[in-house]
């Protein structure tokens, strides 16, 4: 946890002027939304199966914004 005022430290990204969305490592954005919809589908079974109301709700909440991210980053690329 940070404290108020305090600004967490950013460990370098080895890219000159790194990007956020391009991060060494990491496929970019729709791979990192396809990657997120998928954890939070089984985190969203796991609430569901302990009865944990609140979070199951909003898991699915997540992975609608996650699928609907993707499917108009696609229909976007297909024009």
């Amino acid at each position: 946890m940070t404290r108020p005022g305090k600004k967490r430290a950013r460990a370098a990204s080895g890219a000159p002027g790194g990007s956020r969305h391009d991060e060494p490592g990491e496929g970019g954005v729709d791979e990192a939304v396809a990657f997120i919809a998928e954890q939070v589908g089984a985190l969203r079974k796991l609430a569901e199966r302990h009865k944990l109301d609140v979070l199951h709700y909003l898991l699915g909440m997540t992975k609608l914004e996650a699928d609907e991210h993707l499917r108009l980053r696609s229909k976007r690329k297909l024009s």
